[in-house]
């Protein structure tokens, strides 16, 4: 008979990652035939048409394996954030390079300190090579850094910074970061996870970037999922010094990110103008989704992102399901230790102006 001896044990703390749930599963479930996803944080507009002109030109090439170097991306890449080609790593999407991050350097009890309430891969990550999680509660919803720099010990390996951070859209600003940078010995990674980075206009953001120069233990992580809208195509990369990228780059498989991720994130890079449509849109929609939920005397954080944490001064489960039944695919904070608060990406005017008349509706049920 099989039972949990035969497995690592580390792999009995993991719990499985909870995604939104995806469009069609909600349509076969439900029966609906229409159905608005405001839950996984994609970008509504969708890739950049030079983006999807490149990927229908390589579905012809797929018979070949991709280039393992991403050679003309990381050319591209290197030249527009200001980084020699050798402090690129690449991934399939963020997620993996969060793998990799921990093959690399997390051993059996290594302490790795994450806020309280943040994205769940750290967590996951670190589990599974047997780490030790420190977890920090937030302040006022976003990291507390003062606190997290106190919590480091000499096992300390790997601090995760979430930045602005999933679930609530806070961000840690340049003059916090500058503080706490000054209180972490060198032996200790400091991993700023910038996924949302493009949608940030808050200017007290720090551009991580250029504390490279001065602090070897930084590694930036961002992706072509969010801003770019290549999320099926999982694509995410990695900066550090080119140390840190050489030893990481030892655990990742080859051929790791695939050809069309790789054309349609060259094309997305030079389609500026799609990326500011994206930005632009994604403000008015954070601006109209503010004015309704003051409306409805909702709390919510105002967000650096995509996404708005929204209180509903009540159990949100049944929020979430009526919503659902109705063709509203939002995340219920459930797992994140929030009852009463749902998570809703920004999306379309009209899917905005849907999602506000149909919550108006279920609330005053």
């Amino acid at each position: 008979m099989i039972d949990e001896s035969i497995v690592r044990q580390e792999i009995l703390k993991i719990e499985p990652y909870v995604p939104g749930k995806p469009i069609e599963e909600v349509k076969r479930e439900l029966g609906l035939e229409e159905v608005i996803k405001l839950a996984s944080n994609e970008n509504p507009l969708g890739p950049a048409p030079q983006a999807i002109k490149k990927m229908k030109e390589a579905a012809k090439q797929v018979n070949i394996y991709p280039d393992g170097n991403v050679h003309y991306l990381r050319q591209k890449l290197a030249a527009k954030v200001g980084v020699r080609e050798e402090e690129l790593i690449f991934g399939n999407g963020s997620d993996e390079l969060l793998a990799l991050l921990a093959q690399t350097f997390i051993t059996e009890q290594a302490e790795v300190i994450i806020a309280g309430t943040t994205f769940s891969e750290y967590r996951f990550a670190t589990n599974i090579m047997g780490g030790k999680i420190v977890s920090v509660p937030l302040k006022d919803y976003a990291h507390d850094l003062e606190a997290m720099a106190a919590a480091i010990t000499p096992n300390t390996k790997l601090i995760f910074i979430c930045n602005p951070n999933n679930p609530t859209g806070t961000i840690v600003t340049k003059e916090e970061v500058d503080n706490f940078l000054k209180q972490v010995p060198d032996d200790v990674l400091v991993i700023f996870d910038e996924a949302y980075y493009e949608y940030v206009d808050n200017p007290a953001y720090p551009e991580t970037v250029n504390y490279l120069a001065n602090h070897e233990n930084i590694i930036i992580l961002r992706t072509f999922s969010k801003a770019y809208a290549l999320a099926g195509l999982r694509i995410g990369y990695g900066i550090a010094n080119q140390k840190l990228i050489d030893y990481i780059d030892r655990v990742r498989q080859p051929f790791n990110v695939n050809l069309m991720a790789q054309k349609a994130a060259i094309a997305s890079l030079e389609a500026e103008e799609h990326l500011a449509k994206s930005v632009e849109l994604n403000q008015s929609g954070k601006e109209y989704l503010y004015q309704e939920f003051d409306k409805l005397g909702l709390e919510y954080l105002p967000t650096s992102s995509n996404f708005i944490l929204v209180d509903l001064a009540q159990d949100s489960a049944w929020v979430f399901q009526e919503l659902m039944e109705r063709g509203i695919i939002i995340r219920n904070m459930e797992s994140f230790g929030y009852q009463d608060k749902i998570r809703v990406t920004v999306g379309l005017p009209e899917e905005n102006q849907v999602f506000i008349t149909q919550l108006k509706e279920v609330l005053n049920n």
